[in-house]
Order: C-alpha cells, then sequence, then structure tokens
C-alpha cells in the first residue's frame, strides 16, 4: 500500500465511517493539535529521563492515539477507542503522586529550568491549545465530553512534571517577577 492516496489533493479528508470533511474542520484542527503534542512528546522521550516518568510518557502516547482516534470518529454510539473516565482519573492519580515531590507553589513560575522541564512545559502549552480546539469542536459537534477532561488533566500532569523535573535535576523552578 502506498503512503500517498491522492484522496485529500482536494482538500478534504477523511473520517472513521468514511465520511470526508474539509482538512480545515475543526475536528481535523483538534485531532491535529493531539497529534502535534504526541509528536513533542516523541522528542521529550527521546533524552535520558527517570524510568518512572518515561513509563508515563509511553503510556500518554497511547492515550493520545485514543483521544486522536476518539475525535476522528463523530458516530458517538461506536465506543471503541474512547477516552474513558478511567484514563482520567488515571492522570489525577499521577499528579497528585507527582504534586508530593514539590513544596507547595507561592508564586508564578516562568516555564523553563533544564531542558526536560522546558519541553514538559511545551507540551503542556500544545496539549492547551488542544484543548482549546476540542472545545471550539464541541461547541459545533457532539463529542465524548470526557476528551475535554482528559486533556485538561493532562496539561496540569505536564506542569507538575516540569517542576518535577528541575526538582529531580537539582534546578529551582523560575518564579515570575514583576
Amino acid at each position: 500500500m502506498k503512503i500517498y492516496t491522492k484522496t485529500g489533493d482536494d482538500g478534504t479528508t477523511g473520517l472513521q465511517g468514511n465520511s470526508r470533511v474539509s482538512k480545515s474542520h475543526p475536528r481535523i484542527i483538534a485531532y491535529g493539535t493531539i497529534d502535534e503534542a504526541n509528536a513533542v512528546l516523541g522528542i521529550i522521550s527521546s533524552y535520558e529521563l527517570d524510568e518512572d516518568i518515561a513509563g508515563l510518557l509511553n503510556l500518554i502516547q497511547n492515550e493520545l492515539f485514543i483521544v486522536g482516534a476518539d475525535l476522528s470518529n463523530p458516530k458517538l454510539e461506536d465506543e471503541k477507542n474512547r477516552v474513558t473516565s478511567d484514563m482520567i482519573y488515571n492522570l489525577e492519580k499521577n499528579i497528585d503522586k507527582y504534586d508530593e515531590e514539590l513544596s507547595p507553589l507561592t508564586n508564578f513560575i516562568l516555564p523553563g529550568g533544564n531542558t526536560i522541564s522546558s519541553q514538559l512545559h511545551h507540551v503542556r502549552t500544545v496539549i492547551r491549545r488542544a484543548e482549546t480546539c476540542i472545545i471550539l469542536l464541541s461547541e459545533q459537534e457532539k463529542i465524548n465530553n470526557n476528551c475535554i477532561k482528559y486533556v485538561n488533566r493532562l496539561s496540569d500532569l505536564f506542569f507538575v512534571l516540569g517542576r518535577v523535573s528541575n526538582k529531580r535535576s537539582g534546578q529551582n523552578d523560575i518564579i515570575w517577577k514583576v
């Protein structure tokens, strides 16, 4: 099978169920932004990471494929490859687990620190943009609302992981100063 099909040469792309929409459709932008976040995670995963964080990022990369599949399927009665409340709960457990390593925030912090922390903050911003795209889609079409909850928690997790990465490497959070 060839990698190119030429079916998108007219500016459309196929969804699950064989319907076609414009490549500028909010659904395509939403799952395309999820794909972008997954690519940034691929970059982060190429660094030498603590084993627990590497395993978690691998899980999230796989789950982002589920988010993308969910968003690409407008037929909500089809329950295959849907974001579940268990996936959201797992993110919450990990946020709480990693947050226990940190001192409480008393200031706003700037994204940055070591390279891994900076990249984790980068993926956090891509996920925030994906969340905006998903909400825009949900205002136009019915979607699985767990997608919104999942990406909202995911950006929180990346914020916490960025701080953990700095702490574990001996780097302080960068305090926002006005």
